[in-house]
């Protein structure tokens, strides 16, 4: 096998042990909220808002560290041990306890930052240029059929069930596990490429940038990370990202980044709580928290592949897409505000009898499921090719930037999503995603002009 056969196998080996990670990971975030209401046991005071909060804020701080260790241990094995952690989180579920939910949660936030800096480089070294976008989409669309399987079983294990039982918990839960441990294993498949620095002296290899996801614990868009270095290098790269950070673009840019924390958090672990504690749903509440999973991934592959690809020959400019993605959220926002009870994000385990606005519709609720991850997908394609382009000359520190604050709003929003009712979290997100678009407008215009003053000079 030539080296190119050799460099796709690479990432298709990388996509298929992350798309097991994530099938256990994101199915454990979508429903560990409704399993801990459904344990009985007075030792246990945990939250699984609390617990995600705890992941993102570590897993924002800890982008420091991330390359040196991987340039100690090499990008393999960062990965295998990083893909330990997920599965012990999962495992914890097994029997949990609050001391070891939440130091897992720790342990997963610092695991992801090391993952996803150790994943950008495989898949850095693994293409050229004329292959990047190739590759990105391959791992993408591998990625995303995460959203699918575990939510298909949670849906047919949990369906008819009004309480999640222990037995019901451990099934699922242990199920998990296997299918994280089989993707971390996967990891060693992969072959060095003769791009592969770790050969030699990392300490001599130049940074390197990809592309990859940006929900990179539950979700869709991208972050550049850089490549491995030495510590040095590592801290180099943040004093450059905080410079990076007072810039007027990336200013402009932050409401925008900040509204794609509050989503993520919102569609990965909010709605679908709300979904399971609508007890006029019957008995097959508990289950629909599953399809709708596979619902926001349909979503989310439809419109990261259509907008991806338009990022090519888009002549409009990406203020269309984002402009899309707005008002599809507002749509899905008013008939969610319309649909689902006021106090379904926290209520207790038996669920919600509060009346909706209108007749619940499981119909309505997984529409909403579906627009929720296609506009997820318009604002962080946009996102990710604005700051691309914008910070080409330093996209590592830039898209460290990106995710220091999408992370920090996502911990933020399943902080007080333990507290505040459905109408409050939604007003939040329209006034957020109100403020981030007319932000994102200016940032684009701000690039266009930046654009034509180049091709003037240059003439």
């Amino acid at each position: 096998m030539g080296p190119e056969g050799k460099s796709l196998l690479n990432i298709v080996i990388l996509g298929f042990g992350f798309m097991f990670m994530f099938t256990a990971f994101q199915t454990c975030g979508n429903i560990e909220q409704t399993v801990l209401k459904s344990y009985n046991s007075s030792d246990f005071q945990g939250s699984g808002y609390t617990s995600m909060s705890i992941i993102y804020g570590v897993f924002s701080a800890s982008n420091l560290i991330a390359p040196s260790v991987v340039a100690v241990i090499g990008p393999q094995l960062a990965m295998f041990f990083s893909g330990l952690f997920y599965s012990g989180y999962i495992a914890m579920f097994i029997h949990p306890l609050t001391w070891s939910f939440y130091t897992a949660s720790v342990m997963v936030g610092i695991a992801a930052a090391v993952l996803w800096t150790a994943q950008g480089y495989l898949l850095t070294i693994n293409s050229s240029d004329s292959t990047l976008g190739r590759n990105s989409g391959i791992f993408w669309s591998l990625l995303q059929f995460s959203m699918f399987f575990g939510n298909m079983y949670v849906y047919f294990a949990w369906h008819g069930k009004t309480h999640i039982s222990d037995k019901d918990r451990q099934t699922v839960f242990i199920s998990l596990t296997v299918i994280s441990l089989v993707g971390s294993f996967l990891f060693f498949l992969i072959q060095k490429t003769e791009a592969d620095p770790t050969t030699s002296d990392p300490s001599t290899s130049e940074a390197s940038e990809s592309l990859l996801p940006s929900d990179t614990l539950t979700d869709s868009s991208a972050v550049v990370t850089a490549a491995p270095g030495v510590g040095s290098q590592a801290l180099d790269a943040f004093k450059k990202a905080l410079k990076l950070f007072f810039t007027k673009e990336m200013l402009l840019l932050s409401p925008s980044i900040a509204y794609s924390g509050l989503e993520l958090t919102f569609y990965s672990g909010v709605y679908g709580t709300s979904i399971g504690a609508m007890t006029v749903f019957g008995d097959s509440a508990k289950s629909l928290i599953g399809l709708s999973g596979i619902c926001i991934g349909i979503g989310e592959i439809l419109g990261g592949g259509v907008f991806g690809m338009l990022n090519k020959c888009n002549r409009l400019g990406r203020n269309p897409v984002v402009l899309l993605g707005l008002v599809t959220h507002f749509v899905a926002f008013y008939l969610i505000f319309l649909n689902i009870a006021s106090d379904a994000p926290i209520a207790p385990e038996e669920g919600t009898h509060l009346q909706a606005f209108i007749t619940p519709s499981v119909e309505v609720a997984l529409l909403c499921s579906f627009l929720l991850g296609l506009g997820d997908s318009c604002f962080n394609t946009q996102l990710l090719s604005i700051v691309g382009y914008m910070f080409r000359e330093d996209s590592a520190p830039a898209f460290a930037v990106f995710k220091f604050i999408q992370s920090i709003m996502a911990a933020v929003a399943f902080l007080y999503s333990n507290y505040l009712l459905l109408h409050w979290q939604l007003l939040i997100l329209v006034l957020m995603g109100f403020l981030g678009t007319l932000t994102f407008f200016l940032a684009e215009w701000l690039a266009v002009m930046r654009h034509r003053d180049s091709d003037y000079d240059s003439i």
